[in-house]
């Protein structure tokens, strides 16, 4: 059984071919996330770049928004008019409003399709199934994900809530304010998100992906522990594994 894997981010599509053990059959595809991207566009984007696989039975796809069922609820990062750092448009927030990705991408593809958060996708890689486990992704914005047991549950967009200052995490914590700021301040940031999240979820370990994750100073504590950013293509697999919840 082969996996076609698509990781969709704010500023790059990425895609391989994975076997039954998660091992990568392709090298990562990769092309820079285009600007504006409403549905329709994304889909011809996807569909143009796993052209090079030539032989897959199902897709695993993460999306950087809240999804439920395969139906996009929200694409904070996709409603960008000219990307990360641009101003909204309202035209691209009606656009995606419940649009059903995963139904189009099934019918572009012609392939089941299963459509997740993105951190969620990172999650069911990272997560070693024992215990209350939550992963954040560092990227172009901040993402969660939470697992029990090796279980995902209920996505939060943790990251749309209030942080400091009265911004939230996505604006305190993306790859905008990393640059702006530096690493070594955006660093401190990073653990006082990750004190907060313990606060709310007493986790037993915390993950960090993301393009970003690399780029943490400081020490980290002993359940605290930085994963490969390839994790976003590689829970491809665990996704088929789940059933609660998810659309084919």
């Amino acid at each position: 059984m082969i996996t076609l894997a698509i990781d969709i981010g704010g500023t790059g599509l990425k895609a391989s071919a994975l076997d039954a053990s998660g091992k990568m059959l392709t090298d990562r595809l990769r092309i820079p996330t285009p600007y504006p991207l409403p549905p329709t566009r994304l889909v011809e984007q996807l569909h143009e770049l796993v052209q090079p696989v030539k032989t897959y039975d199902r897709v695993s796809v993460g999306f950087p928004g809240m999804v439920r069922s395969g139906v996009v609820i929200t694409a904070p990062h996709l409603v960008l008019a000219a990307g990360p750092g641009s101003k909204i448009d309202p035209k691209l927030v009606k656009a995606w409003s419940h649009f059903d990705l995963a139904k189009a991408l099934a019918t572009a593809l012609g392939k089941p399709t299963r459509v997740v958060n993105d951190a969620d996708l990172q999650g069911l890689d990272a997560a070693s199934g024992k215990g209350l486990e939550v992963v954040i992704t560092l990227g172009t914005g901040f993402g969660t994900a939470v697992l029990h047991d090796g279980q995902l549950a209920p996505h939060m967009e943790l990251s749309q809530h209030p942080f400091r200052k009265g911004e939230d995490y996505d604006e305190q914590l993306g790859d905008v304010t990393l640059k702006r700021i530096g690493a070594k301040a955006w660093s401190k940031r990073v653990h006082k998100a990750i004190a907060a999240l313990d606060a709310v979820f007493i986790f037993d370990h915390l993950f960090i992906g993301g393009g970003n994750a690399g780029k943490v100073r400081g020490e980290l504590a002993l359940n605290v522990t930085i994963i490969d950013p390839n994790a976003g293509l590689l829970g491809g697999i665990r996704l088929w594994q789940q059933t609660q919840g998810m659309s084919m």
